[in-house]
């Protein structure tokens, strides 16, 4: 999976699911103050993730993550092995 489709999933979900205006959704927004998720939205934003990208997301790793951008950089980086596209073995 490419990072623009981790952009692309993420931002689909936030619209459709979570029902966030699509104008506000930009790689600097800020999840909370910009974006206006708050703690049940995270909730579900879990759960979701779960499923779209099969790992958990841990919320201690979560504090440092601000901006949309931020928060497809740590998707990327969770899956990072589970999507393998190459092997060095």
């Amino acid at each position: 999976m490419t990072r623009q489709d981790i952009e692309e999933k993420v931002k689909f979900f936030l619209i459709e699911d979570l029902e966030i205006d699509e104008d506000k959704i930009t790689p600097d927004a800020k999840l909370k103050d910009d974006i206006g998720i708050d703690s049940l939205d995270y909730v579900d934003i879990v759960v979701i993730v779960n499923k779209l990208f099969g790992f958990k997301i841990k919320p201690e790793e979560m504090q440092d993550v601000e901006t949309f951008s931020q928060f497809c950089d740590y998707i990327e980086k969770n899956m990072t092995g589970k999507d393998v596209t190459e092997s060095n073995d």
